[in-house]
């Protein structure tokens, strides 16, 4: 897909070359270490290569008995999952390594929390499926540049959640087209109901639905698998957290990703300054402290989204909210260092 920021709301996919040869691999057979790593927070998604990454998520899909459940064909799941990487573009944080890197981290949440135990393949699928391609086509640049630019993707969605439109409209087409469409021989009545979750759980990722999602989930005493209602709010916070959980990664890779993230922050802000558009505070280089705006992303968003989870599934407790103090105390201890240092 051409890289133009400028008209980020074109749909022509990019796809592999239907004529090259597609090796059908049905017995995943990874060393069992990468089988271990791949369940865990701690993997290191920086020393993997994009096609490592195509095989870990394929094994994933057949780990998780997704591959049987919805009678996928091996050659429809490897074409799938390489237009998805196609359809990622190659910006400093919005990327295909993201993509597999929040996917990953549902994977590791599945396992730990047991949730094949608790929830339907239909949830499973729909939940790895939107984590893999919520971000697809990303253009570098957020909503509110959208709007305040006047995007032809903005007025396409109305202004209404234009990104998370745009990459549900990408996921659309590539499950729409028979040989990339790895619920080709699902139950009918199934692939509607995983469409709309997965349309659903990729809207969810827009930030500014993050207030509503959390409080929601935060007046639920208990958690009724029984009531749709509650199946869709879990899932909505699962993805949420998934998609923000960086900093419940090893510091040296945390690290990594926020300066990717303050990269392309720092883009945007530079082009809404030359295009005499609202800059938006916390992208704008000359006021931003990574320090002080990572202590705050995760005191006042991740740790809150991740307590209550952890209340419903207490695994999460152990499993990310150690990281995550960890990952707040050391941010602090910075600040403090950098006010001494003035």
């Amino acid at each position: 897909m051409e890289n133009n920021t400028d008209s980020p709301c074109h749909l022509s996919l990019q796809t592999i070359n239907k004529s090259a040869k597609v090796n059908v691999t049905e017995d995943m057979r990874l060393p069992e270490s990468i089988r271990k790593a791949l369940r865990t927070r701690t993997l290191n998604v920086w020393e993997i290569k994009p096609d490592q990454m195509l095989t870990y998520l394929e094994h994933m899909f057949y780990e998780l008995d997704l591959v049987t459940q919805f009678k996928m064909e091996p050659e429809i799941l490897k074409y799938f999952l390489r237009c998805v990487q196609n359809n990622y573009r190659d910006n400093p944080f919005h990327n295909f390594r993201h993509g597999f890197c929040v996917t990953q981290m549902m994977y590791c949440v599945i396992w730990a929390c047991e949730l094949q135990g608790c929830l339907t393949a239909a949830d499973t699928v729909s939940l790895m499926v939107a984590s893999l391609c919520h971000d697809l086509d990303h253009p570098g640049l957020n909503n509110a540049y959208q709007v305040n630019a006047c995007t032809e993707l903005a007025s396409r969605f109305q202004n209404k959640s234009p990104l998370e439109n745009h990459h549900w409209a990408v996921t659309s087409q590539i499950l729409s087209q028979p040989q990339s469409n790895i619920l080709l021989h699902a139950d009918t009545e199934d692939v509607q109901q995983i469409l709309k979750s997965i349309k659903d759980l990729i809207l969810a990722t827009d930030m500014s639905h993050h207030s509503e999602i959390l409080r929601t989930l935060q007046q639920t005493e208990i958690l009724n698998l029984s009531n749709a209602e509650h199946v869709t709010m879990l899932k909505k916070s699962l993805i949420k957290f998934c998609d923000i959980s960086n900093e419940a990664r090893p510091a040296d890779q945390a690290d990594i990703w926020a300066d990717a993230l303050f990269e392309e922050y720092f883009i945007q802000s530079d082009r809404e300054k030359a295009e005499d558009l609202p800059v938006t505070p916390y992208m704008d280089r000359d006021i931003v402290s990574k320090a002080e705006s990572q202590s705050s992303f995760i005191s006042f968003l991740i740790i809150p989204l991740c307590q209550t989870l952890g209340k419903i599934l207490p695994q999460l407790n152990t499993l990310m909210m150690e990281p995550l103090s960890e990952a707040k105390q050391r941010y602090q201890e910075q600040m403090e260092a950098q006010k001494a240092a003035l």
